[in-house]
């Protein structure tokens, strides 16, 4: 949960007073401003149209930055690394009908990421509501599967207040995206009434605190493991919870797991980090999750791309789940003591309820000896193509330690993510649970404008490149200093690997053959353009593209038949992974 979350009485007082003090508002249009104003929004993420334009003409008069995105897509994924990145909702516009669905994949993305966004869609008339109007759709209904909540805002007297709980509401306990629907003649309607501060509902409560009783049970089982993990999710980082992570971590000398979602909770550079496990983690991760005796889950929904089979999950293992969500508790995982509370809460509690520290040399030894067997190494002939890892693991080491990592998804987002050496949170911004490509490029805009003072590199597939490239216009017109890495094998490349490794090599629409020349699309764009294809060159054109000011893009062309591994075939054994595509057919 954000530091924010929870407005204080004199804090809400002050907002109100700031109110007071600017114009009055006088339609519901500039209500819906003064709302995100008082919420202190910063940006707004959005495209032009009709029926949100009331809202956009009274936008025209506050200090909120607009940044006009090339497609409704890339201002929900803009606005939703902008909240990964500063923990605070983003907010993203867009008009009625196509607008609005064109939002709803990015507002799926942060449905299924917990990601605090706010979308604010225009709608015709209430009138016109349910006759098939020009640009209407039912934008309610549609996205009331994948929100917090979705408001249909009724009255110019009350939609600056549906807007200000939406935001509370998106940043409140588990974060998540909220929507409110905007008639044109609700925002064209007159009124006289300011918005409340942002509040969420009276009926909406949020347990921050475990009960003490069952926290000490937990730091009693945790304390007598001889084979202690703790599994660090996505919700650590969005608890503001990583220096109680490192502190029991460190104290008691346990070693550290993350999910994907939970890469930067934990600095990877520690002697106690195993990094990430799942389908793509470490083989030294999945090891100890499938040998722990208690497992120490903290904001994780247990997701099938991190346990595998479930049966095979941490099989010998007691397993203390953390979450603030009571609904994921024994979801997918049966949680024997179960934490309801903020993480960051709660791991305070734990840290001051454990007797003693777990008597684990042998264990900590073991964890060593795995990642000793099995590092995260590549081999790079001179007479095969330049490697993915290599492009990585040099960026990685030649960008400062807060740089922050934007992908698209598919196997580069599976090599960023394993060789970049992340040590900081809201560092790594991808999108997870809905596995959405073309993600990458709109949210580094995103999150450049979230943190102007770090660096911004983007990994991106030529396959995830392509389906929202015309935001690198966006990123030219901003003159946003972001470096775009291409990592170009002429195929969607996970698929093709997936293909050969279950399809018996039968590759139906994966491959790219007709892919452009990225590099002078770049330039076309008003980026500045690099083509790259020997190791030789690696170190070089990263500093090149790195030294411009402006968004750059590097056209990376890789070896098109590496693959990501360690793998997990879907729903196996995370003990049992394999190195390299002919262990596939023995798992």
């Amino acid at each position: 949960m954000s530091e924010r979350a929870s407005v204080p009485k004199e804090e809400a007082d002050e907002q109100e007073t700031e109110s007071e003090d600017a114009a009055p508002v006088t339609t519901g249009a500039q209500s819906v401003v003064r709302a995100l104003e008082n919420a202190g929004t910063e940006y707004v993420f959005g495209v032009q149209g009709g029926a949100i334009m009331p809202v956009y003409d009274a936008l025209y008069d506050s200090d909120i930055n607009h940044v006009t995105m090339a497609h409704e897509q890339g201002a929900s994924h803009a606005a939703d690394a902008y909240g990964i990145v500063t923990g605070d909702p983003g907010v993203c516009f867009a008009t009625s009908g196509p607008g609005a669905t064109n939002l709803v994949t990015g507002i799926a993305d942060a449905n299924m990421d917990s990601d605090p966004m706010i979308a604010l869609t225009g709608q015709v008339s209430k009138e016109m509501v349910g006759n098939d109007a020009f640009q209407e759709t039912d934008t309610v209904g549609i996205t009331q599967p994948v929100t917090k909540e979705s408001y249909f805002a009724s009255s110019p007297d009350t939609v600056g207040d549906n807007v200000s709980e939406a935001f509370a509401l998106a940043d409140e306990g588990r974060q998540g995206p909220t929507l409110v629907d905007l008639p044109k003649d609700v925002t064209q309607g007159e009124t006289d009434i300011e918005p409340k501060a942002a509040a969420t509902p009276d009926t909406y409560e949020v347990q921050e605190e475990a009960d003490d009783e069952a926290v000490q049970e937990a730091a009693d089982a945790f304390a007598a493991a001889d084979r202690p993990v703790i599994l660090a999710g996505g919700g650590v980082i969005k608890a503001n919870a990583s220096a109680a992570l490192r502190e029991l971590a460190t104290e008691y000398e346990v070693p550290v797991v993350t999910t994907m979602p939970g890469i930067g909770s934990f600095p990877e550079d520690h002697e106690l980090s195993l990094e990430w496990a799942g389908m793509h983690g470490t083989g030294y991760a999945n090891l100890a999750i499938t040998n722990t005796d208690c497992l120490l889950a903290i904001g994780t929904r247990f997701d099938d791309r991190l346990t595998g089979g479930v049966d095979s999950f941490a099989p010998d293992a007691d397993v203390i789940h953390v979450d603030i969500d009571p609904a994921e508790i024994s979801k997918n995982i049966y949680a024997d003591y179960p934490l309801i509370g903020d993480a960051r809460k709660v791991l305070r509690q734990l840290f001051d309820a454990m007797p003693r520290a777990p008597e684990a040399d042998a264990w900590r030894e073991q964890c060593q000896d795995w990642k000793d067997e099995y590092p995260m190494e590549y081999e790079m002939p001179d007479d095969e193509p330049l490697k993915p890892q290599y492009v990585v693991e040099t960026f990685s080491d030649l960008t400062p330690d807060d740089t922050i990592v934007c992908t698209g998804v598919g196997q580069h987002q599976m090599w960023a993510s394993q060789f970049w050496e992340f040590t900081k949170p809201r560092t790594w911004v991808s999108s997870h649970g809905l596995g959405t490509m073309g993600y990458g490029v709109p949210a580094a805009i995103g999150a450049k404008l979230a943190a102007p003072d770090q660096e911004v590199v983007c990994f991106d597939g030529d396959g995830s490149f392509l389906m929202t490239v015309q935001g690198i216009s966006v990123a030219v017109r901003e003159n946003l200093d972001i470096t775009y890495v291409i990592l170009n094998n002429e195929a969607v490349g996970m698929v093709r690997q997936w293909q050969d490794g279950f399809y018996e090599g039968r590759r139906m629409a994966s491959e790219y053959p007709w892919i452009p020349a990225f590099d002078k699309l770049a330039e076309a764009f008003g980026a500045r353009g690099f083509r790259l294809e020997a190791e030789e060159d690696v170190e070089e054109t990263i500093q090149a593209a790195r030294d411009y000011d402006g968004p750059s893009v590097i056209d990376a062309h890789i070896d098109p038949g590496e693959n990501v591994f360690p793998m997990v075939p879907s729903g196996g054994d995370n003990g049992l992974f394999a190195l390299q595509e002919d262990h596939l057919e023995m798992l």
